[in-house]
């Protein structure tokens, strides 16, 4: 069934489509998924949308309006001279949707789902399916925006939202804030809470920077400021809207930069604005979207450590400050997106269990800030290389978890020989082993373990260990290897069984398990 899916904004309008396969893709318009919602009357009766619109409102602003959804309660619009009812402009930018729809899918929608605030009561939901009548579209299904966004944050993000746990959305946009919790059910999600801030959006934010560029050049340029805030004539009306457009890209731009500049057109003159100019300007408005979300929470008699996350969604979310107070006063990291704006309209899709197999989301992979721990380089590898270059040696220590070889390997480097096969078959012994003795013929006895490999033909080495193999050895010369063939010591020194740690403890262990049992016998027989 092709499927699409319409979230009307105050200052964009995102549309999403599913083929009959169950792929889901954005609808473009002019390249890209976000159709401004602006809509301006030509002098002879037309009507241009989205970026025309945006583009001609510079010839005669009274012409022009660019959010046509903050309008919903004043029954009517005027565009130039004429009076048009508010559903007729929203359907406008609705018109643009279908016929991209009907050229893309080659077809008409069989399924139409459009998302709405979840605020809105009755009335404004009737107008914006009046809206959609208008348009052309078949009767829409209509989806409460929080739901959409959750409905995205588990079916495309993968999130688990578990039955009977809460998720916080923080909605953003270009003309309201709205907070709501959902509850995951059965069936989906259902709203707990819901509150909203109709005063505060992206437009707001704009205004602020205004103000901010009006407290600073005012002075200076008082009648021209003037005649740029209230403009007399078309001509100040075109600058004053160019100065709008400047300060909300440059705004836009302060989320990726650490400063922009915006051209002021009738003073001739570049202002330079930072990020943190900006955030100091906005950062009442954010305290007070926090304050709304915490209220909200409240209401849903919850605390923000019960809630699975917090969702940013809406354009304006993507400003850090916010997710950086977020954090702050709730002591929860939000998860955030490249792209915030299609985040309601691809969960829409998803509503019911919609497949979305094939599907890369548009708008880019979560950015949660979570401290993980990360825990890659165990214990064992920095022991497997040390700096005799002997692996085998290391390796063998670290398999035995007792305390004992912890200091023979620290007594093994100044011995350590370059002969990595010879030392091989006993890694826990800290002296040179009697194998390094048999290239040697002139050193017939094998336990002499402190001889230096520099000074093999000195026997007064081997003196001040006293061994019990060294009385036997009367010819300190090196020319007798046949006599040193019968004497075998290096087996009577392996089976020193009481100088291995292992053993050693091993023996330990035994006997206090079997003075525990004699004594649990014991005590059993005398109850």
């Amino acid at each position: 069934m092709r499927a699409l899916a319409i979230d009307f904004g105050t200052s964009n309008t995102v549309a999403m489509l599913r083929t009959p396969d169950g792929r889901v893709r954005p609808l473009l318009f002019d390249g890209s998924p976000l159709l401004p919602s602006a809509v301006y009357l030509q002098p002879d009766g037309r009507i241009t949308v989205g970026k025309d619109a945006e583009r001609s409102a510079r010839l005669d602003p009274s012409r022009f309006e660019p959010n046509p959804k903050r309008r919903i309660d004043d029954g009517s619009i005027f565009l130039g001279d004429q009076e048009i009812p508010v559903p007729r402009v929203m359907a406008y930018v609705l018109e643009q949707v279908v016929t991209e729809t009907r050229r893309q899918l080659g077809a008409a929608p069989e399924r139409v789902l459009m998302t709405h605030p979840a605020r809105w009561g009755e009335q404004r939901r009737r107008l914006l399916v009046e809206a959609s009548r208008i348009a052309g579209l078949p009767q829409p299904q209509l989806i409460p925006e929080p739901v959409g966004a959750a409905s995205y944050f588990t079916a495309v993000l993968g999130s688990g939202v578990p039955v009977g746990r809460s998720l916080a959305i923080y909605d953003l946009g270009g003309g309201t804030f709205d907070a709501t919790v959902v509850r995951r059910t059965q069936t989906g999600f259902e709203v707990l809470a819901e509150e909203g801030l109709p005063d505060i959006g992206g437009v707001d934010f704009d205004h602020a920077v205004i103000e901010h560029l009006g407290s600073t050049y005012e002075a200076s340029h008082a009648e021209k400021w003037k005649r740029l805030i209230t403009p007399q004539d078309p001509g100040d009306r075109r600058q004053r809207r160019m100065l709008y457009e400047d300060v909300r890209g440059a705004k836009e731009m302060l989320s990726r930069t650490s400063a922009a500049d915006i051209h002021l057109p009738a003073l001739d003159v570049d202002a330079h604005l930072t990020r943190e100019e900006l955030e100091a300007l906005i950062r009442p408005y954010l305290e007070r979207t926090v304050e709304c979300l915490s209220r909200t929470v409240t209401s849903a008699r919850l605390t923000p450590r019960d809630l699975v996350g917090i969702f940013l969604v809406g354009g304006s979310s993507r400003i850090p400050l916010a997710a950086h107070l977020i954090h702050s006063e709730l002591g929860v990291a939000p998860t955030t997106l490249e792209q915030p704006e299609t985040v309601v309209v691809e969960g829409a899709l998803c509503v019911g269990g919609a497949p979305t197999s094939g599907f890369r989301p548009q708008s880019g992979a979560p950015r949660q800030v979570m401290p993980q721990a990360q825990r890659v380089a165990p214990a064992v590898p920095p022991r497997l290389m040390p700096p005799q270059g002997r692996p085998m040696q290391p390796q063998q220590q670290v398999q035995r978890p007792m305390g004992p070889p912890q200091p023979q390997q620290q007594q093994r480097p100044p011995v350590a020989p370059p002969r990595p096969p010879v030392m091989a078959p006993q890694p826990p012994r800290p002296q040179m082993q009697p194998q390094q003795q048999v290239q040697r013929p002139v050193s017939p006895p094998p336990p002499v373990q402190q001889r230096p490999p520099v000074a093999p033909p000195r026997p007064p080495v081997m003196a001040p260990r006293p061994q019990p193999v060294q009385p036997p050895r009367p010819q300190p010369q090196p020319v007798r290897p046949p006599v040193m063939a019968p004497q075998p010591v290096p087996v009577a020194e392996e089976k020193r069984w009481y100088k291995e740690p292992g053993p050693v403890v091993l023996v330990a262990v035994s006997g206090i398990l079997v003075l525990f049992f004699i004594g649990l016998l014991a005590w059993v027989i005398g109850k």
